[in-house]
């Protein structure tokens, strides 16, 4: 088992110390300006019926999707992201995952930007998707805002201090995170494929999200063998459940994503407040803060 824990934390910490270096960080900022003009390009290209059929087909004839497909691929370098950050703490890593949905929501906005005319006239009155972009915008400020109070609460935590082996926890949770990052690129692969063969879309995110519900679950079910507190159990499931809420806003049509977006931010803060209050104070035992204990039973 030592063996296996060794090769999975070199490989992980490989492939995260290729992923944060700082040439490969401006190599993907330099690709995401280049492909949203080149995309730009295609779509004007297409416009004037200057590419071939097989590609023309594949193309848009809006130039608004080149922000959808722009806003896709900061999406997919995020999720990235959260598969490197998921070893180091379950708390970092669910606000990683409100960062995305963030992300996801202001996609959602300016993906409706196609349903609008080039160039955009209002002059007949609001259109009707002016008012789903407006909820999606107004949502990801909400989830942003309950993201900041969030990390105020996560820094200001204090942690349980109970012996662990943290060495093999955070190899088995680089494992997780080594199959989730194959699942993602599998995912990757099979959606582009599915489009090329001009099959009906899906969204890689919301599957990836169902995915990482069944990894949030399986490191709840690692932690109790490492840290068995019932306020650590306790946290870590509700963790999961915020995951799990996270998934049905991105299964949801407009307005109720936003709300599932922001009441999921609410139940971690709370879930945050919750724990962080169950914590004991320096010297005392994990369990119930001293002004709740019940005072010890005199003898006699």
């Amino acid at each position: 088992m030592n063996d296996l824990y060794e090769r999975a934390t070199w490989l992980f910490d490989w492939l995260h110390s290729i992923w944060e270096h700082e040439r490969i960080e401006r190599l993907l900022a330099t690709f995401l300006v280049l492909f949203f003009i080149g995309g730009l390009a295609m779509i004007e290209a297409n416009i004037r019926g200057l590419l071939p059929e097989p590609l023309a087909h594949l193309t848009p004839t809006n130039h608004f999707y080149a922000i959808k497909l722009a806003f896709t691929l900061v999406l997919v370098i995020e999720v990235i992201g959260l598969v490197f950050v998921l070893p180091a703490s379950v708390s970092k890593a669910v606000g990683k995952q409100f960062e995305i949905l963030c992300l996801i929501l202001l996609r959602n906005s300016f993906k409706e930007l196609v349903n609008f005319t080039e160039p955009i006239e209002l002059s007949g009155g609001l259109p009707a998707p002016l008012f789903p972009m407006l909820a999606e915008a107004a949502g990801a400020l909400a989830v942003f805002s309950g993201l900041m109070v969030y990390y105020r609460l996560y820094r200001h935590r204090r942690g349980l201090k109970e012996k662990i082996d943290l060495y093999s926890f955070v190899a088995e949770k680089k494992i997780v995170a080594l199959f989730l990052l194959a699942a993602f690129a599998g995912i990757g692969v099979f959606g582009l494929y599915e489009t090329a063969m001009d099959r009906p879309h899906f969204d890689p995110f919301a599957v990836f999200y169902t995915v990482l519900i069944f990894s949030d679950i399986l490191i709840v079910l690692l932690a109790q063998r490492h840290l068995p507190s019932f306020a650590a159990i306790f946290r870590n499931s509700g963790f999961a459940v915020a995951t799990l809420l996270i998934r049905l806003a991105l299964a949801a049509k407009p307005y109720a994503d936003v709300l599932l977006g922001v009441f999921s931010v609410a139940f971690a803060i709370g879930l945050t407040l919750a724990y962080n209050a169950f914590l004991p104070q320096r010297g005392e035992a994990p369990g119930l803060p001293a002004h709740l204990a019940e005072p010890p039973r005199k003898e006699g």
